[in-house]
């Protein structure tokens, strides 16, 4: 399913430090939910022609390795990124699943078309992928920003830049997304101007506001703490400003020492800029 809400050029807005970037995925109601409501919709056709039969629908819910799925599916092949890339649709799409009783006839698995080209491992900006179909979780930025729950290591922090959920460098360099499709799914539009808020701007939401806005994002499941580590790190990469220093000091002493560390590590970088 077609996710990507504008094939608007992104580079401008990764290298505007002030500004808050949010992987295209993210920026509006959870896929998971989105998706499973419309499998279970299918089902139900399905069963209206073929009778009552067995079925589970899934969408990144479960242990399923639904990228080599994909491609025995004919659907999608593994790019060098790892991620599941069509001819048609590009990576900007979803996938789901229907586990079913029903007999159904096998479909010949997916050719690999990425060729010689390397362009998601030259652009990636921390160097997790370390050669074509291998990928180091451990310095993904998607990673580090969503799924690792303590302090991002150091060294990692001023590759991360100003992404503060998720990363998408090695799609929008990718030349097959030159076929991508927009998407016609009202759900996946940006909400709560995630796709050009500031980070001092985000960095302002109490985690009632944190809750209320994001409520049916696939963000808030990282929580209040983990979202403002992720954007104290994008604050301690951006332009020094009074702005900027004034919101990290109004959270040095948060009570999570989680945000407090990487609150006065984004400090310590401006005041070595004005120094």
């Amino acid at each position: 399913m077609d996710y990507a809400p504008t094939m608007e050029d992104e580079w401008p807005a990764l290298a505007d430090g002030a500004r808050a970037y949010v992987a295209r995925y993210a920026r509006g109601r959870d896929y998971h939910k989105v998706i499973r409501a419309r499998l279970r919709k299918l089902c139900k056709r399905i069963e209206s022609e073929a009778g009552p039969f067995g079925h589970r629908v899934l969408c990144d819910s479960a242990p399923v390795l639904e990228v080599e799925l994909a491609v025995k599916a004919g659907i999608a092949w593994r790019g060098k990124h790892t991620l599941a890339l069509s001819r048609d649709s590009g990576s900007w799409f979803f996938l789901g699943e229907i586990y079913t009783s029903l007999p159904l006839p096998p479909d010949s698995p997916a050719a690999e078309h990425c060729g010689t080209c390397e362009r998601c491992i030259e652009i990636c900006p921390t160097r997790a992928i370390r050669g074509p179909y291998r990928l180091d979780a451990r310095r993904c930025i998607s990673y580090l920003t969503i799924e690792h729950k303590s302090a991002i290591p150091e060294d990692l922090r001023p590759l991360i830049g100003n992404r503060v959920y998720g990363c998408d460098d090695c799609q929008l360099v990718c030349p097959w997304n030159r076929f991508a499709r927009l998407t016609a799914e009202a759900d996946f539009l940006p909400r709560n101007r995630l796709d050009r808020a500031t980070l001092v701007e985000l960095f302002a939401w109490s985690e009632e506001e944190f809750e209320r806005r994001l409520r049916g994002s696939p963000i808030r499941r990282i929580g209040y703490e983990r979202w403002l580590r992720n954007l104290a790190v994008g604050l301690g990469n951006a332009p020094t400003s009074p702005e900027v220093v004034a919101a990290l000091r109004a959270r040095e002493n948060h009570s999570s020492a989680l945000v407090r560390e990487h609150v006065r590590w984004a400090l310590a970088r401006h005041a070595r800029v004005a120094a």
